[in-house]
């Protein structure tokens, strides 16, 4: 890796927020960067086909729990700064089969806190000084809302209630509990519901998007009145930067995109767009393919984001309106069709193979 910056190690950057974060990095000309990630179902190393070549970008295929592995690259590349986006992050997902979210979400993160601890004590003074332990989180750790409360801020109390959330939860103390013991030079960004372009096809956006180009049933859970508030995955991008140059060691920062909307409103918008973008007289009207279906366990009513602290503070706010965001979005997946077929058909999983696997085996 060629750069006279120092490089960054990010992990999970070759999923959909991860490998939005590395093309911006890299676009921004901000230095070198490594990519640990294992290449699960959501990670898709074809999101990053345009770095192909470039002397900045190093990619491992690798589990954050391995110890060694993450050591090793530790040792080898020298990074200013881990960014940590790896994370299993389905809530559907983790409803069944929440072991799987305990490994990597906490075990996972406890892994790449104890070595990077023991990366940052073997560092000089200035390096030491300037190195960051940067754990992307999400808004679900709070729990839920009722309409009118007021939105969640750095200081709400926790109380995730899925799986997931409290697998991120523990993610969360854990870091924080780096800091407040090991003095590790650590920050944490809590999110809200990010949307855009890699966006794996199993979430509410592409999944409505794609559905609707197809004339298929527009799944929206009881009766479409749950609330979240919706981040541009660029803007999120862009804010993760601001905290990791300018944000307070040991500070949480929370980011949204200050865009609440009802999910029902969310599919509706997505159903006109469609039928802008793409009209079929065979399918008429998007709108009447959305279909109420039984709720999900647990589901959280609303989701709100104070992101007031991270303007205060580093000056950052989403640039990007939600209409404006979705309708890009929108048209990122209909102009990307081969992106589409490539994930729905699992055919990327067999490039991994040829590419990692099988060169492995030799």
């Amino acid at each position: 890796m060629n750069s006279s910056n120092p490089a960054i190690l990010v992990t999970g950057g070759a999923g959909f927020i991860g490998s939005n974060f590395v093309l911006h990095w890299l676009s921004q000309q901000r230095g070198a960067l490594i990519n640990l990630d294992l290449l699960t179902y959501a990670g898709n190393p074809c999101n990053l086909a345009s770095l192909e070549g470039d002397a900045r970008y190093a990619s491992v295929r690798g589990d954050i729990c391995d110890a060694d592995l993450v050591a090793s690259i530790l040792r080898e590349h020298k990074p200013s700064a881990i960014v940590h986006f790896a994370a299993e992050s389905h809530v559907d997902r983790s409803i069944a089969d929440p072991g799987a979210f305990i490994r990597t979400n906490v075990q996972g993160t406890f892994t790449l806190l104890e070595q990077a601890r023991r990366y940052w004590l073997e560092l000089g003074n200035s390096e030491r000084c300037n190195f960051r332990f940067l754990h992307v989180s999400t808004d679900e750790v709070y729990g839920t809302l009722e309409h009118g409360d007021a939105a969640f801020s750095e200081t709400t109390p926790y109380a995730p209630n899925s799986p997931y959330a409290a697998s991120k939860a523990a993610s969360d103390h854990l870091v924080r509990a780096y800091h407040h013991t090991y003095g590790l030079p650590v920050l944490t960004t809590n999110c809200s519901n990010n949307y855009g372009p890699y966006q794996f096809p199993e979430k509410l956006i592409p999944l409505m998007i794609l559905n609707a180009l197809e004339g298929k049933p527009l799944p929206v859970y009881g009766d479409g009145s749950n609330v979240r508030d919706w981040l541009f995955v660029g803007d999120h991008c862009s804010a993760i930067c601001a905290v990791l140059e300018s944000g307070r060691i040991g500070e949480t920062y929370n980011i949204g995109g200050n865009s609440e909307r009802k999910n029902l409103e969310v599919v509706t918008a997505i159903c006109d767009l469609v039928d802008e973008f793409r009209p079929d007289a065979s399918i008429g009207p998007r709108r009447k393919l959305i279909r109420f279906v039984t709720d999900r366990p647990g589901h959280d009513l609303r989701y709100a984001i104070d992101a007031s602290k991270i303007t205060h503070e580093l000056g950052w706010r989403p640039s990007l309106p939600f209409e404006e965001g979705l309708r890009k979005t929108v048209a990122w997946y209909l102009e990307n069709s081969a992106w589409v077929e490539n994930v729905r058909t699992g055919a990327y999983r067999d490039w991994i193979r040829q590419n990692y696997e099988e060169r492995v085996a030799r």
